[in-house]
């Protein structure tokens, strides 16, 4: 079966279902990843550290540039441990997808489906608090409905630190996959996140990864896992 992975950041794919990810490897199934945003810029510093900032200078700019070029090693770190072979990564602006032309995005959605063909597609979470999220979900999911791509099942999930923080909280799983055997390789990938994990309590810390599986596990009877919500199966 071949896999797509849909997301703005790098580090999504491994917060919302780096066990999955894995478990898609080892039955013989074809994972690709897309990164849509460049995942870094929005913080406006040299250091990674978030500041209040909007309006940088060029010389500001150039160092981002080389700390995105970072993130996307990172990223191929953690693709590396999660045995992910092909990641593809786009430029659009990081927390500002929303001044992009809905159809300029369509489109790259588009490419994606008909260039990897997937049987089905993950992506972030239409309720999500981060815009570059609902962005990327509304994409899918608008894509796929209008055109007959071939896609039968779409699934989206929720991203730590992010979907939890939106209020009302509109993540409602429905499907969850045990990732017993897979979790500590996805806190590992995230590891390779090195500037993008936070201390505990903080939702991306190493700690609540492993709490989030765990409660997923409680309510779905595993050990661990990770939780999805179907938007669209097609069944003959």
């Amino acid at each position: 079966m071949n896999v797509l992975v849909i997301v703005a950041h790098p580090d999504d794919e491994v917060l919302g279902m780096g066990g999955t990810i894995l478990k898609h490897f080892t039955q013989g199934d074809i994972v690709t990843i897309a990164y849509l945003a460049t995942g870094i810029a929005a913080r406006r510093s040299t250091n990674f550290q978030n500041t209040t900032n909007y309006k940088i200078t060029k010389n500001d700019k150039l160092k981002m540039k080389n700390q995105i070029i970072k993130l996307r090693k990172d990223a191929r770190k953690a693709c590396n441990i999660l045995k992910v072979r092909k990641n593809i990564f786009f430029d659009f602006p990081d927390n500002e997808m929303d001044t992009v032309p809905s159809l300029e995005i369509n489109k790259i959605v588009e490419k994606l489906v008909k260039e990897n063909k997937p049987y089905r597609i993950y992506t972030s979470h239409y309720g999500d608090l981060n815009v570059d999220h609902r962005v990327v979900s509304e994409a899918v999911l608008s894509t796929c409905d209008v055109l007959s791509l071939n896609v039968k099942e779409i699934m989206c999930f929720e991203i730590l630190s992010s979907t939890e923080s939106a209020f009302p909280y509109k993540f409602e799983p429905n499907y969850f996959i045990n990732i017993r055997k897979e979790l500590k390789q996805k806190m590992k990938a995230m590891q390779s996140y090195k500037n993008e994990i936070r201390e505990f309590p903080h939702p991306r810390s190493i700690q609540n990864i492993e709490n989030n599986a765990r409660k997923w596990g409680t309510v779905s009877g595993f050990y661990a896992a990770e939780a999805f919500q179907i938007i669209k199966k097609l069944e003959k």
